[in-house]
């Protein structure tokens, strides 16, 4: 492992590319690899420990690649699985949860914060958690959007049926009075214009993309492992079924075209 060696980020299927999208503005010279395992997506509906068994194959296909560090871009796997990846494998290891838990805490004015996620993230109670070690003086009020995430994949961020549902599900916070709102899955970052919309300008967002890619950025600089070589960067694409899908709907998430990818199986070692 060196500078030049690439970021790896793996998440249970397309919605971690908000996190690589965010990675390559913040580092764009950094070489990455990405892997989405889209053969057992969704996360959500699993057990901790076969969550814990799905991210530790993940996790071994990207250390053979020589990473220099590994990013957990799906919310679930960051909230039931980081830890025990943090023990058993030697690589600075980030997550999605600390870095917005830490913006979160850092912004709020009125001491009252908003967290959105998939029913599995808000059930985990991670965001809680993680901003309560930071202020226990913090209200934090969550609500599970589940249709969000098939909204976004359809590509009807732009739609009024999404305003619609996102006013049901967000009035509530709303009328709680909080002056920041979590977006904790990685797919709501392209609602961002819908939720500002409902929220109000005075409600500030907290994507969790950008804040890990700038944790991401502060742990390679203090690490002395930003890459410094000139020439062409490469990022790479790994997906346990279904490239084509993949790429479809990928390219929207990233914003950019998806070169280099391949199926793959993973390593099934207990």
């Amino acid at each position: 492992m060196n500078s030049n060696s690439p970021i790896g980020i793996f998440d249970s299927g397309i919605g971690g590319l908000t996190v690589l999208k965010e990675i390559i503005s913040e580092l764009p010279r950094e070489h990455t690899i990405y892997l989405g395992d889209t053969a057992r997506v969704p996360y959500g509906i699993r057990s901790p420990e076969t969550v814990t068994r799905y991210s530790f194959e993940n996790t071994r296909f990207l250390s053979a690649r020589q990473i220099k560090i590994l990013v957990i871009a799906c919310n679930t796997a960051s909230s039931i699985s980081l830890d025990a990846i943090r023990e058993h494998f030697p690589v600075s290891v980030v997550g999605v949860i600390e870095p917005g838990a830490r913006a979160a805490a850092a912004a709020t004015q009125n001491k009252k914060v908003g967290v959105i996620g998939t029913e599995a993230t808000i059930r985990s109670n991670s965001y809680t958690r993680a901003i309560h070690s930071l202020d226990s003086s913090i209200a934090v009020f969550s609500t599970p959007c589940p249709l969000f995430v098939p909204i976004v994949e359809e590509g009807w961020t732009d739609d009024p049926i999404t305003e619609m549902i996102a006013e049901r599900y967000l009035s509530s916070l709303r009328e709680k009075g909080i002056d920041t709102l979590v977006l904790g899955c990685t797919h709501y970052p392209l609602l961002k214009p819908v939720l500002s919309k409902v929220m109000g300008n005075s409600v500030r967002l907290i994507d969790s993309a950008i804040e890990t890619a700038r944790q991401i950025h502060d742990i390679l600089a203090s690490l002395s492992l930003l890459n410094s070589t000139s020439g062409a960067v490469r990022h790479e694409f790994y997906v346990t079924d279904s490239p084509e899908k993949f790429l479809s709907v990928g390219e929207r998430f990233l914003g950019k075209k998806i070169e280099h990818i391949a199926a793959t199986k993973l390593d099934m070692e207990v």
